[in-house]
């Protein structure tokens, strides 16, 4: 088997920057270099992307990036004892030991199975204290490889309770294949409490393993019988049926969905992101335990009207605004690939058949074939082939537009009351499109279903009825209501708001449209990818269904968002790259080599690395350029039917001309203040690094 650690992979005691993206770039770095990586920015993008979804610094001063990544050629670990240390997330401070998996997507198991026990080893504080005292790399691999050569530690299931170590490392390996850790000891006057747990991750090598030692050690400390199941890369074994019906609580340790939750039905459930199980076993042992003898505690639900239940204890404490957010965003993202899709299709539809495609479309695409080609098409087409194409092109857009609002009505009312609110909401935003109630009627009718399917869901049925509740009552009655409250109330209010709306819009000129351009460049550059960012894509997403060639106010707000979102990678690319490089750090110039292509694809989180290091500096001139990109934008008319794409959407954008200008623009003035702030604001090199005095 390949070696998965070598010298060359280890980095010590060094300075690789202050933020977790320039660490994780640089140990891709080192992966590629070995030539076990077939690219640097692939590999980082996807262990980036993992490290967003949730932290891997755990407890103790380590952090544990990780990811499958079709960049990986051979399955990988990259170490960096870190100094100074480097916040990943954990609880007790940040990191000094960073050890980076790497694994194919298509890995075997073998190497899974070590890439999960190396993350195991890393709670024993033996391991960890031999790895701080390590002189040189070759130590390191010596103590890595030792670490990986144990003997599993299943032995440790079958030892006296009393012979365990107490403390998270006595548990490694007692999780793996879900073997429980030994026979606790017995409570006062009767048999000790049992607990099973499921812990699983996206990635599932490293947390999802920890998480199921942590747990396991800390039950074993209390006396308490647990057994878990790994839900990971390297395999799992399901529980035992009778192990399950004998417990008396079952903890959820996930970042995913739980396989076969239905297994639990019934029980008590503890209920939390993977990392805490890391983090504080103790405390989700304990709430586990008590929720054992609480007899209103939350429990897993049975599918059907139940689930319902589920959703309510999730969203206990959540603040109505966060939950409101939650259900449009997620409505916005289901929606966006229709609005992609449809959008990149009537652009090309355009392109080929011309704009008057869309008064010839439907006879085109219904008379005529490849075979039989139209004698009648627009002028600027390209022949009777280009009209054919352009036709079927624009129709196909235009039907896939066509679900725009069912869709995010649909999946606004998903989010609120899971899967039995998507029929709901589809309906009732068909309607809103029916009325013409545009994505406002959307978002209404979308509410109203999902709230409604959410309250049915939640009415205590007989058990035969349970079945049904799900595909028949709570569809049937949520339809009902929500989609009768469009027809009868709310609809004609609604398309009086949504076309004065789109009249405000179209009549949008001058100052009144490069104010709202300024706005929405503001918004796109505050806080880069977040909560505000995403409102102004989203209000621009949503309207692009009502754009059409008499009407193309939506696809302008689309192309000031886009062009504005573009500005801060595309400025920090070129600040640090070209114009002074010397007032950045190493890698936030090989962080600004990358930003050049991730500003041209409009993503807006390339210039996330260099606004973490210095928001002060970099967000005031981010939002600087972006207000002068939006302005421009809107002044000259420039619009994209593209919701997504930057630079490569050209053919679906108008006046491409003052698009680029409006972004070199916005770029030149963004990099240039975020220099003279860094030369100026404050009196900071960002090279200097100060001696400190060692303590022996």
């Amino acid at each position: 088997m390949t070696q998965l650690i070598t010298t060359d992979l280890v980095e010590l005691d060094q300075n690789l920057g202050n933020a977790p993206e320039t660490v994780i770039r640089h140990l891709a770095s080192k992966v590629a270099a070995t030539g076990r990586a077939s690219e640097v920015e692939g590999l980082f993008a996807d262990a980036f992307a993992r490290e967003q979804k949730t932290a891997t610094g755990i407890p103790g001063g380590i952090a544990i990036p990780h990811c499958r990544s079709a960049a990986v050629t051979v399955p990988t670990l990259a170490m960096a004892r870190l100094n100074p240390k480097v916040d990943f997330g954990a609880k007790d401070g940040p990191a000094d030991l960073v050890f980076f998996i790497a694994a194919p997507d298509g890995a075997d198991q073998e190497h899974l199975k070590l890439l999960s026990k190396l993350a195991r080893s890393l709670i024993k504080k033996d391991f960890t204290a031999a790895l701080r005292n390590a002189s040189s790399e070759a130590e390191i691999v010596e103590l890595v490889e030792g670490a990986l050569a144990d003997k599993p530690a299943a032995h440790a299931a079958a030892a006296p309770a009393d012979a365990v170590p107490v403390g998270a490392g006595a548990a490694v390996g007692a999780a793996a294949g879900s073997a429980h850790s030994g026979a606790p000891a017995a409570s006062a006057g009767r048999g000790p409490k049992r607990l099973v747990a499921v812990t699983a991750c996206p990635t599932g090598i490293a947390h999802t393993y920890m998480a199921a030692d942590s747990l396991v050690a800390a039950a074993k400390e209390v006396g308490v019988d647990l057994q878990v199941e790994t839900q990971g890369s390297s395999g799992a074994k399901a529980l035992d049926p009778a192990v399950i019906a004998a417990a008396d609580a079952v903890i959820f340790a996930v970042d995913v969905d739980v396989r076969g939750k239905e297994r639990f039905a019934g029980k008590p459930v503890i209920n939390a992101p993977v990392k805490r199980g890391i983090d504080e076993p103790d405390k989700m042992v304990q709430e586990a335990l008590a929720a054992a003898d609480n007899p209103h505690a939350r429990r897993v639900p049975h599918f059907g009207a139940e689930e319902q239940a589920e959703h309510e204890a999730e969203e206990k404490g959540e603040h109505i605004g966060q939950k409101l957010k939650k259900a449009l965003l997620t409505g916005v993202s289901y929606m966006i690939p229709f609005v992609a899709g449809g959008g990149l299709l009537i652009a090309l539809g355009f392109l080929m058949g011309g704009y008057l495609i869309t008064k010839y479309a439907d006879n085109i695409v219904v008379q005529n074939s490849l075979f039989n080609l139209p004698t009648e098409f627009p002028d600027n087409a390209w022949g009777p082939l280009g009209a054919y194409l352009g036709a079927v092109l624009f129709k196909i857009g235009a039907l896939s537009l066509g679900f725009l609002v069912p869709a995010l009505a649909g999946y606004i009312a998903y989010a609120i009351a899971d899967r039995p609110g998507i029929a709901p909401g589809f309906v009732a935003g068909a309607v809103a499109g029916f009325m013409g109630a545009g994505f406002l009627g959307g978002i209404v009718g979308g509410l109203l279903a999902g709230y409604i399917a959410h309250v049915v869901g939640r009415l205590q049925v007989a058990r035969w009825l349970r079945g049904l509740m799900p595909v028949v009552i709570i569809p049937l009655l949520a339809s009902l209501v929500a989609s009768g409250l469009m027809f009868l109330i709310l609809g004609g209010p609604i398309v009086a708001i949504t076309k004065g709306l789109n009249a405000w819009l179209s009549g949008l000129t001058g100052a009144g449209a490069i104010a709202l351009g300024v706005i929405l460049g503001l918004m796109m550059c505050f806080d880069l990818g977040g909560p505000v960012n995403k409102v102004a894509y989203s209000f621009a997403v949503a309207g692009l269904g009502a754009a059409t060639i008499d009407n193309q106010a939506p696809w302008q707000i689309m192309a000031a968002v886009m062009a504005s979102g573009m500005v801060p990678p595309l400025a920090m690319a070129l600040a640090s790259t070209v114009l002074n490089k010397k007032l950045f750090s190493l890698a936030e110039q090989e962080n600004g080599k990358a930003a050049w292509l991730l500003g041209a694809s409009f993503i807006s989180e390339g210039a996330i690395p260099f606004a973490a290091a210095d928001p002060l500096r970099v967000i005031p001139a981010s939002m600087l350029g972006g207000a002068v990109t939006g302005a421009i934008s809107m002044a000259a008319g420039v619009g994209s039917k593209a919701p997504h794409g930057g630079l490569f959407v050209f053919f679906a954008i108008d006046n491409f001309l003052m698009f680029v200008v409006s972004i070199a623009v916005g770029t030149v003035i963004t990099a240039l203040s975020v220099i003279a702030l860094k030369r100026w604001a404050v009196k900071k090199t960002v090279d200097t690094v100060e001696p400190v005095p060692v303590t022996v």
